[in-house]
């Protein structure tokens, strides 16, 4: 059974969307405003919602091709222009952010927004559709597996468990259009956010957005504000109403280990020429135990919780046995009792491997190279320089010769156990107090909409370059989830619940029409 459940209101949001619902509201009471209140401001504009995210999904947007970046750009910059912003593309060394401002008259306080818009690259072959970057509508059949049917099924009705599939669906194109399409819907209905409204536009966050944090420096004073929201990420596991108060920075590792010069034949060599597979191997298994803990000396020192943090971590509902089911695992790493507990100590992970081939490739060879690309998650209390330092010292206390470039052959002929070590810090963690002004902002929101407290969660698992702007513009921060949590983001076939797609627009009204807290 999916980890899935429906949103409560995904009956009377779908039934709102159907008869063209109405409202009249005076900007007076417009804080006032509950559940399907909100939701009757933006179900008329569900048709218009999935043109333009039909629009948005059909723009190629890996950071690596810098011309479809700049039409994505482009395009979006219009659209906020037509919603009254001033907008600005900001330079970064790398690829652009785009900025957009929208003053909101008598507002005593101001949010900068984080929005997503590139995407993790693409292999077509691995999609069941024509191009990761032409959408697709979904049924679910009874076996599991997912069938495209018209898209114009949509004008006529609007089955929430459908599905929308496309790269960035989720992450985070989805996002970005239930923004925008709130703020059509709150001008539509006569009704201005409550605090004055400033949009960053990241296009390399799937790269690690390295030239963030030099962005932020640069332009801090331009990106002044209050708090910083975040529109960003799935919910929950319930996929209940949830909001994120922290989330985990990352650094990455690239490890190289050297045989011969070129691959050499197994039979006349092997024995003899060094395999650097093994050498690899032996790395990276002497980093963790059997039971998935880190094992080099002090990785996960200085991490103490409290037993008000367990309580505020035992306080959310995961599933424990639909998690493992979900995973197909039979026991997790045993770093902490829980998931949410897990996830306060930093990660150490193999995210790739690389040594010559397998399948029917396969071949009778020693190689001359081996590779692995870590990554580490990094929480508020982590030094990434520290973790990084204690990574090379293991290594090197294995006997390896450690460098930081490709050898020249006097290297290779002189130093045995030769292996190149190499690393980037992308950015740190953050963590928000609950009772902090965005916190207290976006939680009376989710239960404006819903009626009662969201999921609160101190800090998640992945990652999003959101420590520069806490840093350095000396702001809290809270993400706001809008999306379903079995999306396939990163993956082949990612999609979006078309019922989440939905709600999340009265999600973010719902948070624009706040007024912050005195």
């Amino acid at each position: 059974m999916s980890l899935l459940k429906n949103l409560k209101s995904t009956a009377s949001l779908l039934a709102l969307c159907f008869v063209g619902a109405t409202t009249s509201i005076s900007a007076a009471n417009a804080n006032d405003l509950k559940g399907d209140q909100i939701r009757a401001i933006t179900a008329p504009h569900t048709d218009q919602a999935l043109q333009l995210y039909h629009d948005i999904l059909s723009l190629p947007n890996d950071t690596f091709y810098q011309d479809d970046i700049a039409k994505l750009v482009t395009f979006l910059d219009n659209e906020f222009k037509a919603r009254s912003f001033e907008t600005q593309v900001l330079d970064t060394g790398g690829s652009p952010l785009l900025y957009a401002t929208r003053m909101v008259p008598n507002a005593s306080k101001t949010a900068l927004i984080y929005l997503q818009a590139d995407g993790q690259p693409t292999d077509p072959s691995l999609w069941f559709q024509e191009s990761p970057y032409k959408p697709v509508l979904k049924e679910q059949q009874a076996d599991g597996s997912w069938t495209i049917i018209d898209w114009d099924n949509l004008k006529r009705e609007k089955n929430p468990d459908w599905r929308i599939f496309a790269r960035s669906a989720s992450d985070s194109k989805g996002p970005v259009t239930q923004f925008l399409m709130a703020l059509s819907a709150l001008d539509a209905a006569g009704l201005a956010p409550g605090y004055n409204l400033k949009v960053v536009v990241d296009t390399e966050e799937e790269n690690g957005s390295p030239h963030l944090p030099g962005a932020v420096e640069t332009y801090k004073d331009l990106l002044a504000a209050d708090m910083l929201l975040i529109f960003d990420g799935p919910p929950h596991s319930s996929n209940a109403p949830t909001l994120k108060f922290g989330a985990r920075g990352i650094a990455t590792i690239t490890l190289k280990a050297y045989g011969p010069i070129l691959p050499q034949h197994s039979g006349h060599y092997g024995n003899y020429a060094p395999n650097p597979a093994f050498a690899l191997t032996k790395m990276l298994g002497s980093m963790k135990d059997m039971n998935g803990r880190i094992t080099i000396p002090g990785f996960y020192d200085g991490i103490t919780i409290s037993e008000e943090t367990k309580k505020i971590l035992e306080a959310v509902p995961d599933d424990i046995n639909a998690i493992h089911d979900h995973l197909q695992i039979a026991k997790p790493d045993s770093v902490a009792e829980s998931l949410q507990l897990a996830v306060q100590y930093p990660s150490l992970n193999i995210r790739g491997l690389q040594s010559l081939k397998v399948g029917n490739e396969v071949r009778t060879l020693v190689p001359a190279e081996a590779i692995a690309e870590i990554d580490i998650r990094l929480v508020k209390e982590s030094n990434p320089e520290r973790l990084i330092s204690l990574v090379k010292n293991h290594i090197e206390g294995l006997g390896y010769n450690v460098i930081d470039h490709d050898p020249s052959k006097e290297e290779r002929m002189s130093l045995p156990h030769l292996v190149k070590f190499t690393s980037i810090i992308s950015y740190g963690a953050y963590r928000t107090p609950f009772d902090a002004e965005p916190g207290l902002l976006t939680r009376q929101a989710m239960k404006d909409l819903y009626g009662e407290e969201p999921i609160l969660i101190r800090t998640s698992g992945g990652s999003i370059p959101i420590s520069p702007f806490v840093e350095t513009l000396g702001i809290p921060a809270v993400g706001i989830p809008t999306v379903n949590i079995d999306n396939n983001q990163h993956a082949p076939n990612e999609n979006i619940r078309l019922g989440n797609f939905i709600e999340g627009i009265a999600i973010a009204a719902s948070v624009l029409l706040q007024n912050p807290p005195e």
